[in-house]
Formats: structure tokens, C-alpha cells, sequence
């Protein structure tokens, strides 16, 4: 059972948890105190350190807003930012409650007229804005894996396919966010044109250059992945005689999963980063435009509600980095997968 566990906690990334677990059992205590020591107190040690020395720095350096906020400030901003979302939460179930009231009220008075809904015209909160930008970097990464991992496939199983594309590349995976954006904004705003869009444009332009500059890590990891297959693997597959589209299935892909997942960890990270960027200039509602309108407020709060972002992307950006390596985990039962 205490193995069983803690396998489980390895699996998700949480192996650092596993001497905390075995001790508590009391499974070869003394076997268990140094890995405590450098996978958790070091690390509780350093962020105690990180925190007293900004505490200490930050009422020293001064700028046009005031003081450097300290962690005290920026957690009580957190706080805020949480309290606002929980009353417009309340505001929003009130609209929506009174408006089922009207709504029996007329229909019992009028039934044969049809009840029109008004829809909550709040503000997107802090927690909203989360939640826009994980669904913009989900989006942006969906579509770069739907074209990598098969541009990568046949890359690793065709060296003329693969010295065909990499000019390509080679010229296309350095460009910045940056130079996308607006190339990628004229074209959303010239070729979609609907009157009611499925997408919100700035959405569809934010995920669209995520997936741009995301998609590279995994293309050319699945490449490296494919070309590595051992050869007799490809020559049973010759010798069973079997179709194209089964070699890959059932070869191709199984015996390169470990590279296919560590390009789309590389991936998500990069497309995560990319977002911000994205979202500032794109305006779309997520943490990307939450920075920006921050820092054009110039209020008092402005650098502490930025720091407070700023932790949520780092924090954000771990977590999704930590589910990339649970589904790499279970799906590849790679016990070296890093």
C-alpha cells in the first residue's frame, strides 16, 4: 500500500513527498532525513530567504508609484482581487435570480408571448481572466500538437521530407510573438468575418500565435523521437508487411511517445509565456490584458496587483508543466521521464 502511494505521488511529480510519507510510516526513518532535508527544507529555506530580502529591499527602492511593494502588500492585493470576484459572483447569481422571478411572473401573465433573457453584463474578474488565458493557451497548444507531432512523424520517417522542411524551420522558429501579432490580427480581421462569431477575435489572434510559436519544441522533438526508433522495429514492420498508416499507429508512435511528450512540456511552456505577450497587444480579457491595464492605471496598487500576476503566471505555468508530466507518466510509463 505505501508503495502503491507513493508511485502515485511520483507519477503526478510529487516525489518530493515520498520521504514525508515514508517517514510518517516510519519506513527506514533514518533513510529518509536527508532527502527531506534537500527536497524540502533547502527549497522552504531559499523561498524564506526570497521573501525576508524583498521585505527588506523593497521599501528602499522608490519609483514614480511610490515604494516597491513588499510580499505583505502583495498578498493583501491577492486578497482583494479574491473578495472582488467572490461579491460579483454574488452579484451575477442575484441577477440571474431575480430574472428567473420576471421570467415566471411573465410568462404566467403573458404565456403566449416568448421571454427574451438578459444576459449579466458584469466585468470579467481576476479569476474570469485566469480562466480566458488557460483557455487561450489549451486552444493555441491544441492547435501546434495537431500539426507538429504529424509534421514531426513523417520528418523522423523521411529524411527528404525532413531536409525539405527544415529551411523552414530553421527561419521560422526564432520569430517573436511580437512579429506575429499583427500580421495574424490583419488576417483573423480580413478572414473572419462573421457577424456571430464562434470565437471572439482577439481570442482566436491570441491562440493562434500561441500556436505559432509553440508548435516547434514538439515538431522537432517528435523528429528526434522518430528517427531513433530502433531499425528493428521499422524491419518487423516490413516483414509483417504492414500498412503505412498501422506502422505508425502501432510502432511508430508508442516507441517515440517519450520524446512526443517531452516536446509538448517544451511546448506549453513556451506557449504559456507567448500568451502574455499575446494577450497584452491583443486585448484579449485574460492575464496578458489584466498587466497592461494595470500598469496604464498608474494607481498606488499598480506594481503590487502586477507582482500578483506575475506569481499567478509562475504558479499557473508550474502546474501546467506538472499535468504535461502526469499524462507523460501514465501514458509512457517512462520511469526516467523528467
Amino acid at each position: 500500500m505505501l508503495n502503491r502511494f507513493t508511485r502515485f505521488l511520483e507519477t503526478i511529480g510529487l516525489g518530493w513527498l515520498c520521504p514525508v510519507v515514508r517517514l510518517c510510516a516510519w519506513d527506514d526513518p533514518a533513510e529518509q532525513i536527508g532527502p527531506i532535508i534537500r527536497q524540502i527544507l533547502l527549497p522552504v529555506f531559499a523561498i524564506i530567504v526570497f521573501l525576508l530580502l524583498w521585505a527588506a529591499a523593497a521599501p528602499r527602492i522608490q519609483t514614480s508609484l511610490g515604494s516597491m511593494p513588499g510580499p505583505g502588500e502583495v498578498w493583501q492585493q491577492a486578497k482583494v482581487l479574491w473578495q472582488d470576484h467572490r461579491a460579483e459572483a454574488e452579484r451575477r447569481a442575484a441577477h440571474y435570480q431575480a430574472q428567473d422571478e420576471r421570467r415566471a411572473l411573465f410568462e404566467q401573465r403573458f404565456p403566449d408571448r416568448e421571454w427574451t433573457p438578459r444576459e449579466y453584463s458584469g466585468r470579467p474578474t481576476y479569476i474570469h481572466q485566469i480562466l480566458t488565458s488557460l483557455k487561450t493557451v489549451f486552444t493555441g497548444f491544441l492547435f501546434a500538437s495537431l500539426v507538429a507531432i504529424p509534421l514531426g512523424i513523417l520528418c523522423g520517417l523521411s529524411k527528404t521530407f525532413y531536409n525539405a522542411l527544415n529551411p523552414l524551420i530553421q527561419i521560422f522558429k526564432p520569430v517573436s510573438p511580437l512579429a506575429w501579432l499583427p500580421l495574424v490580427m490583419i488576417l483573423v480581421a480580413a478572414l473572419y468575418n462573421t457577424e456571430n462569431p464562434f470565437f471572439e477575435r482577439a481570442f482566436l489572434s491570441s491562440a493562434i500565435v500561441v500556436a505559432l510559436c509553440s508548435l516547434w519544441p514538439t515538431l522537432i522533438n517528435t523528429a528526434v523521437g522518430v528517427a531513433s526508433i530502433d531499425r528493428d522495429h521499422l524491419n518487423v514492420a516490413r516483414v509483417l508487411r504492414l500498412g503505412w498508416a498501422t506502422k505508425v499507429l502501432r510502432i511508430v508512435i508508442p516507441s517515440s511517445l517519450p520524446y512526443i511528450f517531452t516536446g509538448l512540456r517544451l511546448s506549453l511552456g513556451v506557449g504559456w509565456m507567448v500568451l502574455i505577450a499575446a494577450e497584452m497587444l491583443a486585448q484579449n480579457p485574460g492575464l496578458g490584458k489584466f498587466v497592461w491595464d494595470m500598469y496604464q492605471s498608474s494607481s498606488s496598487q499598480t506594481m503590487a496587483l502586477i507582482l500578483v500576476a506575475v506569481f499567478t503566471i509562475g504558479i499557473l505555468g508550474f502546474l501546467l508543466d506538472r499535468l504535461m508530466y502526469t499524462l507523460q507518466r501514465l501514458v509512457t510509463f517512462d520511469a526516467a521521464a523528467a
